[in-house]
Parts: structure tokens; sequence; C-alpha cells
């Protein structure tokens, strides 16, 4: 259900920056006559594609593991996006417009990289001094348990049960390299013998439990 939600939430909001952007550009380039014909008849459409943004969007976010500091500044984007443009087209002002999609824009970009400055920084480093013997472990705490559980259950975020997990060694490691669904891909965060580390403890949870 997760992942149907985070497909549809993506749909949406896809939309809505589509029919925002048309607003947008119609109102820069002075053809209202064109953007009142536009906003009327897409006023139904624009209100579903609006309220499963913000329904599907409620849903993530309640049912996701740990957001981190991202997730708040992509809300505040959002919630400070809508005012703005109500108020914009309402008194036909280009620069509120203009504002209201850049934040929009900008929460988008966001949302793909986890990251209000769009860089995804890499974690090596971060477990570069980490024993062997506790790689795997230290690394699963840090960055999987969030959605995962300690114990590989809690099922946050659309994560799989990690006991009853039945992919291959090599499926693991892929998923974890290039990512699935609303898991991130970690190859560009990760070192290939902390992938392998992490994979290995995640295959022992399987046998703990």
């Amino acid at each position: 259900m997760y992942t149907g939600m985070l497909h549809t939430h993506t749909l949406s909001v896809m939309l809505f920056l589509i029919l925002y952007l048309v607003k947008t550009f119609l109102l820069v380039t002075d053809k209202k006559e064109s953007l009142e014909k536009f906003s009327k008849t897409m006023k139904v459409p624009e209100i579903i594609i609006s309220a499963l943004f913000l329904l599907t969007g409620i849903f993530l976010a309640v049912k996701s593991g740990d957001l981190g500091p991202w997730f708040y500044v992509k809300m505040a984007a959002v919630l400070s996006s809508i005012p703005l443009a109500i108020i914009a087209f309402k008194r036909m002002n280009k620069s509120l417009a203009l504002v209201a999609i850049m934040f929009l824009v900008y929460a988008y970009g966001i949302s793909e990289t986890k990251s209000p400055t769009f860089k995804q920084e890499s974690s090596t480093d971060e477990f570069a001094n980490v024993a062997p013997g506790a790689l795997g472990k230290t690394i699963f705490e840090s960055k999987c348990a969030g959605c995962h559980g300690m114990d590989g259950k809690m099922g946050l975020s659309g994560a799989k049960d990690l006991t009853q997990f039945t992919k291959t060694h090599e499926e693991k490691i892929a998923a974890v390299t290039n990512g699935k669904n609303a898991m991130m891909a970690y190859k560009n965060l990760l070192s290939q013998e902390q992938i392998e580390a992490v994979t290995g403890y995640v295959e022992q949870l399987k046998i703990k439990n």
C-alpha cells in the first residue's frame, strides 16, 4: 500500500507542478484571458490533484520512519507556497506567483534528494573508524533502523520485514546499492565494503529470529 501511495503522491506532485507552471507562465506573459479560461477549465481537476497531493503526503509522513531535517524544510516550503500562490493568482501578482513556484520546485528537489541543498553527502568517512566486526551493525542502526526497526521488523515507509526477506545475497546487495521503491540508493553514500557489511548484518537478523 505504501508503494502505491508513494507513486500516487509523486504523480499528483508532478501534475500539481505542471498545473502551476502553466498558470504562472500565462500570468507572467500577460495572457490574462487565457489564464482565466485555463483556471476555469481546470478548477475541478485542480481540486482533485491538490487533494491527492495533500492526502497522500500526509499518509506518507505518518507511515514513514526517521524523516530527518530535510522533511521539515520541504514542508515549510510547501506550506509557504500555497498561500503565496492563492494571493498571486487572485491579485494577478507576477512576483508572488514566481516565488510560489520556486518554493514548489525547491520542495520537489528536496523530496528527490532528501537534502535541503540537493546534495547527498557521502557517509563513507562516517564509518571509517568503526571496527570491521561492528561495521554492519553500526551502519544498520544509523541508516536502516529508522524504517526497518532495530530487529528488522518495524516496516515503516513500506520497508520489508528483513527477518522474512527471501532474496539472494546478490539481490540484497543490489537493493542497498541501487535503492528500491521508497528506499534510497546507497551506491554514492557507502563504499562497497560497507554495503557488503550491512547486507551481511541484515542476513544475520533472519538467523536470530
